[in-house]
């Protein structure tokens, strides 16, 4: 179970089970199949809705628009998320501000698929996280694909919406493994969903029982699975227990299961891969320090990537992005 395959074959089904999804993309046809090859096949199966287009971002974003006030489902694939920044006008001016704009009298229900992060040496304008810059826009749902959950079920519940929703896979987390068995153990740990109603699930990880643990550590995507293998090292190894809450939608975000994790152990770490300032991470620990104010053993510390660009080299990329002993360090103290 490959993140890129269930990605496939959730995106398969969907065309199959309904006829108003269209995908739409740079080089998503066959013999292509996308750059990362999460549309691969999907053109032999209906050739007339799974659609090539030309370069050009705003324009693909302009036309799903179009598409969606038509009735129809659009998912459009972005072929690196570093190309977000020219659907920017589409999604902040015109996607999420539609219905309000025509009385409710229309929707626009365009979901745009991405792949994010670095870790792989692509450089500057090929590597970055910058999902950051869509949080907190009005009417845009902002979801981050993980190892933990399900891609078939998040998928078909963003397809029944009618917002706009921004989807960010990590490039490393497509060669991954799903572990989506929630409700018992991943591996050594022991994992439960929470979630409010009409929300993604979150998924909180611990490796003892939560009211054992000593620090809480929310993180998504790509993060979230290094941060649950740091922990298992820790806990392993040194006796060190966190409990790792990792939410589907980062935007807008439901809180309660950072709360109530946050309430057992009293210090939280957010983990992030994008770059440090105006981030998600500094948003959870504005919220979380004014809810848990007084019950803190220690401030609320935030690991971001630098604030630079992403070199090519890959040693030099790993100075600038969040690295694995980078978690390990700040766990660690966070747990103190």
């Amino acid at each position: 179970m490959m993140l890129v395959k269930e990605l496939n074959a959730a995106l398969g089904r969907l065309l199959t089970d309904d006829p108003r999804v269209v995908l739409m993309g740079e080089d998503i046809a066959d013999p292509y199949g996308g750059a990362f090859k999460v549309t691969r096949g999907l053109s032999s199966v209906a050739p007339e809705r799974v659609l090539t287009t030309p370069v050009s971002e705003g324009a693909i974003v302009g036309m799903a628009a179009g598409l969606a006030m038509s009735g129809y489902r659009p998912i459009v694939e972005i072929m690196f998320a570093d190309f977000l920044s020219l659907t920017f006008d589409q999604v902040m001016n015109h996607i999420t501000k539609y219905p309000a704009m025509y009385d409710g009298k229309v929707t626009c229900p365009v979901i745009i698929r991405s792949p994010s992060g670095g870790h792989r040496g692509y450089g500057p304008t090929h590597s970055q996280s910058p999902e950051k810059h869509f949080l907190g826009l009005p009417g845009l749902t902002v979801v981050a694909a993980s190892p933990y959950h399900d891609p078939h079920a998040t998928l078909r519940s963003l397809l029944l919406r009618d917002d706009p929703v921004l989807l960010v896979e990590h490039k490393l987390l497509y060669a991954e493994a799903l572990t989506t068995a929630v409700g018992g153990r991943i591996g050594a740990a022991l994992a439960r969903e929470e979630s409010s109603a009409g929300r993604l699930p979150s998924v909180l990880m611990s490796w003892v029982p939560p009211e054992d643990c000593s620090v809480t550590v929310v993180a998504y995507g790509y993060s979230a699975l290094i941060a649950a293998r740091v922990l298992e090292q820790l806990a392993m190894e040194e006796e060190v227990f966190g409990e790792l809450v990792v939410p589907a939608e980062i935007a807008p975000l439901d809180t309660s299961p950072i709360s109530a994790s946050l309430r057992r152990t009293r210090s939280l770490i957010a983990i992030e891969e994008g770059t440090e300032g105006w981030s998600w991470g500094s948003e959870i620990a504005q919220r979380m320090s004014v809810e848990a104010f007084g019950q803190l053993r220690r401030p609320i510390d935030v690991l971001a990537s630098a604030s630079s660009i992403i070199p090519s080299s890959r040693e030099r990329e790993r100075e600038v992005l969040v690295t694995q002993s980078d978690m390990r360090q700040r766990i660690r103290a966070a747990a103190g």
